[in-house]
């Protein structure tokens, strides 16, 4: 297998690989352009790399990071959410099938053009960050009823060996009917089919959809701690 130890600091071995074009900041610390969203790494957390993570912030900016423990903002930021993480690994593609979807429900590929439909979807469900140009990180699925968005999963970081499964989400009118599931076989598919392995995380305490992220053949990894602060220096 590749080199799992890189999926214990996701955010930085992601924008040091393979989002590594995308990624603004040079030095101790990156992250993606705010259009695309807020995560962010850094390379340690010395004095020097925390000023390069407030130059990329920029004033009342606010940045995400995953990290080895409970946040300790230093001064100057103030920690607007934070909350422990499990990070889930699927080894092998799931044995299982979606169901067939309904004569009145579509589900394709998702373009550029459903970016308005995608950010206000995420905005109503809150699945994680989501701004208008999340979906240039990777392959999006959605779920469509009587052409109106309905449910989504797609990729967001990726590094050598591993892609992760993120933005699942589905508008309360149409939740318990599998649509997620549906979506996420089809993501992980895509990653399997390329030969890398889905991981994603979710809240600690969401444990529904633990459940169901074992049951698609996800069993946990490692516990990081999310921390979204903010630049008040």
């Amino acid at each position: 297998m590749s080199d799992v130890f890189l999926l214990d600091d996701p955010i930085w071995n992601t924008l040091s690989t393979s989002h590594a074009a995308l990624a603004l900041g040079s030095g101790l610390a990156r992250r993606y352009p705010p259009a695309i969203g807020p995560l962010s790494g850094l390379a340690n957390h010395s004095d020097a790399a925390w000023e390069d993570l407030r130059a990329l912030a920029g004033p009342g900016g606010i940045v995400v990071l995953f990290l080895p423990g409970p946040a300790r903002p230093r001064d100057g930021w103030t920690l607007v959410r934070e909350g422990p993480l499990t990070q889930m690994l699927c080894l092998e593609p799931p044995s299982s099938s979606s169901a067939p979807l309904p004569a009145d429900v579509t589900m394709r590929r998702l373009t550029a053009a459903d970016a308005p439909a995608m950010v206000a979807l995420a905005e109503l469900t809150e699945p994680g960050p989501f701004r208008d140009r999340t979906h240039e990180l990777g392959l999006f699925y959605g779920i469509f009823h009587e052409n109106r968005l309905v449910s989504m999963a797609g990729q967001r970081m990726r590094m050598p060996g591993f892609v992760e499964v993120s933005a699942v989400c589905t508008h309360p009118d149409a939740r318990g009917r599998g649509y997620a599931r549906t979506l996420m076989l089809a993501v992980m598919d895509e990653i399997h089919r390329t030969g890398n392995k889905p991981f994603l995380h979710a809240w600690a305490d969401n444990h529904s959809a633990i459940r169901v992220y074992h049951d698609l053949g996800y069993t946990h990894r490692h516990t990081l701690h999310v921390a979204a602060l903010r630049n008040d220096a």
